[in-house]
């Protein structure tokens, strides 16, 4: 069985672009202990500034400008709430 797509949204955000992608996968492993693969960025002048992913090898973690930090995946709302979050924060002038 292959990943699920539960949710894609793309749209512009302030003069940006907001890309969410979030896949249920057939069954959790030990990097993905909650059975989602998910990729939530904001784009801006063609630089990332907001991201959020699991990539393998990386376990779940954002990117903050030029920083990346491990992140703690609490649920799908909760993720969401963050970036959003994040994407407010770096983006309020």
């Amino acid at each position: 069985m292959n990943a699920r797509k539960l949710f894609e949204r793309r749209q512009t955000f302030r003069s940006g672009l907001i890309e969410m992608v979030i896949w249920q996968l057939p069954q959790a492993d030990a990097e993905r202990p909650h059975g989602l693969k998910y990729r939530l960025v904001y784009i801006r002048d063609r630089q990332r500034i907001v991201g959020y992913d699991n990539e393998r090898g990386k376990g779940d973690h954002k990117h903050l400008g030029g920083r990346e930090e491990p992140y703690t995946f609490v649920s799908v709302r909760t993720l969401l709430d963050d970036f959003w979050a994040d994407v407010r924060s770096l983006t309020d002038e």
